[in-house]
């Protein structure tokens, strides 16, 4: 835990362009036009020696409805509630506006400190902007320009305070932990230098046991067994727009974390929440929903798509939503298309199971469109279930977590030139100019996903036929359905082809 700090304020004053000069990367979409964010974004922010969470909103609306405007409220009165100190933000240019008046009204109730800042103040023209702010009744202005970062030396002395404060805290928080665990040890009846007792007093030796997820075999490659790994997997939710992604999101977290509704095209900004599951910490990303490219006319649209691509750039395993009521399409098979290419693993999730009744039909003709379109990951996982309800949602990340232990995967190199002798004896290369090409030795070049180099006699002329019969054998044989596999081949030099003969 660390001090949090919301950007609160109407929309259009420069929030999320704060966040961003903040956290130090572009994280969240910035845009003339206003209402570009919608859901409460988090970030690690940075100020000298400083280091907070910082919290960007959406832009506060006198909405109190379940309309677009009125879940951007609740999700900006959610941060403000959990933070430990709010920055509101004005428009120095604009100058105060009614509805700045009334946010300053709700803010001046709540015991929470809050600081004014007005923003876009570049110079002597913004400062009667900068002098009606005082009139809001919540102390001292701080005039910044997050677009230019003038000022922000101002957030400093504003934050350092809380800042202490909380570390503070997180000293004696600390410290009493300490010594609740020297109380603890002190109370043992036994010591592990020694050995434990059992119940009748009788002491048995300890012995300090090392384990090593890394092995070697009889031929010194590196096999990994024990424990899967446990670093944190980064997880994106893709998909068109209002096929559910949000609406998973939310399920598997149980709480209202982004904005839900029946409107396409909700979420705009990529939302990245760190979570755990059984003990294994989830980074879920929600995205926004990508329609075909001849649709997108919107700026703020092409931002979202943008976005959701680095996503799927960044991402581990990727869920693609469909919606069962309209089964895989082109713009489906598009972006799975994209996910292989990225050499990520891929879950097909058919939301809105619940509202099918030809159940066997429709997962049929699914299965059948995979397998046409999506020759080179054969055995994509496909999970059906209904985000809203739940009902079949408890499958999902368990099989997250076995496609990312296939993903990431190591078969040892004598294991790999075992199998290539016995492939190519089955089915053998095909010959060129009068003679065949040979496959001499092939290794695992990395994981995630699983490439491997094959050395071998003219390896530009062998048939991407012959390729795709090796990756096939791979996955059945090495038990790697639904990731895509990867095989460079190259031919080894031969010493003597630029010398003379000799005579």
């Amino acid at each position: 835990m660390s001090l949090k700090v919301a950007i609160i304020g109407r929309p259009n004053v420069g929030k999320s362009t704060l966040f961003n000069r903040l956290v130090g990367k572009k994280l969240a979409l910035v845009d003339d036009q206003p209402g570009v964010t919608r859901d409460r974004r988090y970030g690690k922010a940075r100020l000298g020696d400083m280091s907070f969470d910082i919290i960007d909103t959406a832009g506060l609306e006198e909405a109190f409805d379940n309309s677009v405007e009125g879940m951007m409220r609740q999700q900006s009165e959610m941060a403000f509630e959990e933070c430990d100190v709010a920055l509101f933000l004005i428009d120095a240019r604009a100058g105060l506006t009614p509805l700045d008046n009334h946010f300053a009204d709700w803010l001046r109730k709540r015991q929470k400190p809050v600081y004014v800042i007005a923003n876009k103040h570049e110079g002597r023209d913004q400062d009667p902007g900068l002098y009606e702010a005082y009139g809001l009744g919540l102390g001292d202005v701080a005039p910044i320009s997050a677009e230019h970062g003038l000022g922000i030396e101002l957030l400093y002395d504003m934050l350092e305070p809380h800042w202490k404060e909380w570390k503070d805290r997180e000293r004696v928080a600390k410290q009493h932990a300490r010594e609740a665990e020297e109380d603890a040890a002190a109370e043992d009846d036994f010591s592990d230098e020694d050995g434990f007792a059992d119940d009748e007093g009788e002491v048995f030796p300890s012995y300090e046991i090392e384990f090593s997820e890394d092995d070697e075999d009889e031929d010194g490659e590196l096999i990994v067994e024990g424990p899967r790994d446990n670093s944190k997997i980064q997880l994106a939710i893709v998909g068109r727009p209002n096929a559910g992604k949000s609406t998973l999101l939310n399920q598997l977290l149980g709480e209202n974390r982004v904005m839900t509704g029946p409107q396409a095209g909700l979420t705009r900004d990529s939302i990245a929440v760190d979570w755990s599951y059984e003990g294994r910490p989830i980074r879920l990303v929600d995205t926004a929903g990508m329609r075909r490219k001849k649709k997108i006319d919107d700026r703020v649209e092409k931002l979202s798509v943008a976005d959701t691509l680095r996503v799927i750039r960044y991402a581990q395993v990727v869920v693609l939503m469909i919606d069962a009521t309209n089964t895989l399409d082109k713009q489906d098979l598009t972006i799975a298309r994209m996910v292989l290419e990225e050499g990520r693993a891929l879950i097909i999730a058919v939301n809105k199971w619940d509202a099918i009744k030809d159940k066997a039909g429709v997962m049929q003709e699914l299965r059948d469109k995979l397998d046409v379109s999506f020759a080179q990951a054969k055995g994509i996982p496909v999970l059906t279930f209904s985000a809203l309800t739940g009902r079949g949602t408890e499958r999902l990340m368990p099989t997250v977590l076995d496609i990312h232990d296939i993903w990431s995967r190591r078969i040892p190199t004598s294991q790999l030139n075992r199998w290539l002798e016995a492939t190519t004896e089955r089915h053998l290369p095909p010959v060129i100019s009068g003679r065949r090409i040979r496959l001499r030795y092939m290794t695992q070049a990395k994981s995630r996903p699983p490439s491997f180099f094959i050395n071998c006699s003219k390896a530009a002329e062998l048939p991407e036929s012959y390729t795709r019969y090796l990756i096939n054998g791979l996955r059945e044989d090495f038990d790697m359905p639904g990731v895509p596999i990867r095989i460079y081949l190259r031919s080894s030099d031969n010493p003597f082809a630029n010398k003379k003969k000799k005579r």
